[in-house]
């Protein structure tokens, strides 16, 4: 009993600043979304993509979650992007507390779009608000179609599923269809887009996707 009394208020407390986070962004006209996904799914490779398409069209920052090393920090710095890495030692997810005193490293005034890259796991982060405006789920072809059925909140949760990797299909027993019809079983509503970092391939309709929701999000405070 004691440990559920604990874990409530660990959550209590995250979804308050959670708040406090979310009506800031909102303050402030910035989209952010948390990308979820278990290591390896190509989260650092699809955030570089989308950084550099973004140049000169939206101000981006990053905010981006491991247990140890700022590796994907350095990779996505690359991009002429402002990134802050956050290193949880050994915690499996990031928290709204994390953001928020990740957020005086930005000029916050000056973007429009946030993303955060939470550590690699597909349970703990599920259950933290970061103050988000969607949750973001990547899958990637090498891990199997059935992810959706065995990491069901996630996707319940995910307004978005980028199915990545697209480009390894012919090299394993992946089924794209199987795939997406496990995720709308969870969640009817998820949008899908299946990409491929190395080839390009849906990275466009992606980008489209982003403009867009950005626009709406952003575009009702003046900056």
């Amino acid at each position: 009993m004691k440990k559920i009394k604990v874990e409530k208020k660990l959550l209590s407390t995250n979804q308050q600043i959670a708040d406090e986070n979310r009506r800031l962004f909102k303050q402030k006209g910035i989209a952010v979304f948390n990308l979820l996904s278990s290591p390896g799914s190509g989260k650092t490779s699809l955030i570089e993509q989308t950084v550099s398409h973004l140049q000169g069209r939206l101000q981006a920052a990053v905010i981006t979650g491991d247990l140890q090393t700022d590796r994907d920090a350095q990779r996505i710095a690359r991009h002429q992007v402002f990134v802050k890495q956050i290193t949880t030692g050994g915690a499996c997810h990031l928290d709204a507390s994390m953001v928020k005193k990740a957020l005086p490293f930005f000029h916050i005034d000056e973007l429009d779009l946030l993303l955060i890259e939470n550590v690699g796991n597909l349970v703990c982060p599920a259950a933290y608000d970061l103050g988000e405006d969607a949750k973001l789920t990547i899958m990637s072809v090498p891990e199997g179609d059935d992810k959706p059925l065995k990491y069901p909140v996630m996707f319940r949760i995910s307004k978005v599923l980028i199915i990545n990797k697209v480009d390894l299909l012919p090299y394993t027993n992946f089924d794209m269809e199987r795939a997406i019809t496990f995720a709308r079983q969870i969640n009817p509503a998820i949008r899908v887009f299946e990409t491929s970092c190395t080839t390009g391939a849906g990275l466009e309709d992606w980008f489209r996707w982003l403009e867009e929701r950005v626009s709406r999000l952003s575009g009702v405070t003046e900056k």
